[in-house]
């Protein structure tokens, strides 16, 4: 069975029942900050045993730790655990500091780990659905708070439909292929004779549940009301971690059992990018809540993403791991600049609030311009070489297709950069309407400046990242 391969996520998982225990036992708001650093130990051992860790098939062929799986699952344990260090200041001022929000982020990112090392349709919904409950709580965290109520409930219903979308073309794929494994579904499917029609039917519903869990167009609804009516920390988590897993979900699911029937796939994939790039780019312009804002910007990232998917080949993946990782940075930097954002004790949340900010609070609105020209692919920043690698694959794919999503993808990016720009020229040229904020907490600091380090040297040292995204694109297509 080879259950060894699993250890990181079997570590993770019975750290996550000691915290639980630990946190029940002692049922104490002072013994919250202590779940949390173990919950970041836990995070930290998870992550040595990834990189140490053997690598191959386990369970029967049904769990696959490889290259790709111990960069994502780094990536994935990255964005948990910024997350997990941003809610230690915002759970503890908004009367949240409770032990079960770390437990919940712990055994969210142990269902995400899972979700990326499936080599089964089975352990993918598995690993998909323990993602999915965890952080349906944690969208409603805030118990007391209407929106929050509200946004947890709205995630949970249109999540329910998006699951029941996935296990429809699992069902499909099943009753056409007669198996859920991912490798028997690729000999299968290596003779045109494997391939139905009800087969590729299946397939697009998977990649429609899919698509929602990455919230791209058309399968964004949930988006904004979600992002603005969750606690910001968890914003930050929803928006990080879960994407880049679902991102790695839909490449393991595509690129290995189907990545023989690419041209059936190629076009619907193509066609959500085109969408979400469109949307993203076009929905924010009006947006005043920044939180919003921030939704369709995902959005449009997620399409831009998509690019590389499109792509099929070596270089696109490899270009969409180097987008996802530059994607993590400057989207935690982001919500660590927001949660920063209060004054009077209020959390502050509309664009016109930073009006003045680069008087009145010079380093934030420095940090904040960093990420907004990243997001808005300004070269040098990290966000710029994201586009470049993801557009670059499509180009070099010679295709008309993929030379059209490339245009596409430049265009919306000029036009997104309307509104990240917009949010400078409001910190910089508008007149402060108040004083400045609070001081920062230490927590929103250290998250704030590493991600900005992150994103604005990103090109003095790209190797190491570029070595790792070609090492586990070329584990994917062996």
């Amino acid at each position: 069975m080879n259950w060894t391969l699993a250890s990181p996520e079997i570590v993770l998982a019975l750290c996550g029942l000691v915290i639980l225990l630990v946190g029940v036992a002692r049922n104490r708001r002072e013994d919250t900050f202590l779940c949390a650093m173990l919950t970041l130990g836990a995070f930290l051992l998870t992550g040595l045993l990834t990189v140490s860790g053997a690598l191959g098939l386990g369970f029967q062929g049904q769990f696959v730790a490889d290259p790709f799986a111990v960069m994502v699952k780094l990536l994935i344990l990255s964005g948990a655990s910024i997350a997990v260090v941003l809610s230690l200041d915002y759970n503890r001022h908004h009367g949240m500091e409770r032990f079960e929000f770390p437990v919940l982020t712990l055994f969210s990112t142990v269902g995400m780990m899972v979700m990326v090392s499936a080599s089964n349709f089975m352990t993918l919904y598995m690993g998909l659905e323990l993602m999915s409950l965890a952080i349906y709580v944690l969208a409603a965290f805030a118990r007391d708070e209407l929106r929050s109520a509200e946004a947890g409930l709205k995630y949970f219903v249109l999540g329910s439909l998006a699951s029941g979308l996935l296990l429809y073309g699992i069902s499909l794929i099943y009753g056409f292929a007669g198996t859920m494994d991912f490798s028997a579904l690729r000999e299968a499917l290596a003779h045109p004779a494997g391939t139905s029609p009800g087969l590729t039917v299946g397939v697009v519903f998977v990649i429609a549940g899919l698509a929602f869990k990455i919230s791209a167009a058309p399968f964004h609804m949930w988006t904004p009301d979600v992002y603005e009516g969750s606690p910001t920390p968890v914003t930050a988590f929803m928006g990080t971690a879960p994407k880049v897993a679902a991102i790695a979900m839909m490449l393991r699911t595509l690129v290995t059992p189907f990545h023989g029937v690419l041209v059936q796939w190629q076009h619907v994939v193509a066609l959500i990018s085109v969408v979400s790039m469109v949307w993203g780019a076009l929905a924010a312009i009006g947006q005043t809540n920044i939180k919003r804002l921030m939704a369709y910007s995902s959005i449009g990232h997620m399409g831009y993403a998509l690019v590389g998917l499109a792509a099929g080949s070596q270089a696109g993946i490899r270009g969409l791991l180097i987008y996802l990782v530059t994607y993590v940075f400057m989207n935690t930097g982001t919500f660590a600049c927001i949660l920063a954002m209060r004054r009077r004790g209020r959390q502050l949340e509309k664009v016109s609030d930073l009006a003045g900010a680069g008087r009145t609070d010079p380093a934030l609105a420095l940090l904040l311009a960093i990420f907004m020209f990243s997001m808005a692919g300004i070269p040098p920043m990290s966000g710029f070489f994201g586009k470049l690698y993801v557009f670059l694959a499509a180009v070099q794919a010679g295709e008309p297709l993929l030379w059209g999503l490339a245009v596409i993808g430049v265009l919306t990016s000029v036009i997104g950069a309307y509104y990240y720009l917009r949010v400078v020229k409001v910190m910089y040229f508008d007149d402060a309407s108040e004083g400045p904020f609070e001081a920062w907490p230490t927590s929103v600091s250290v998250v704030a400046v590493g991600s900005a380090i992150f994103t604005a040297l990103f090109f003095l040292f790209p190797a190491p990242i570029l070595a790792a995204a070609d090492l586990a694109a070329k584990a994917l297509l062996r």
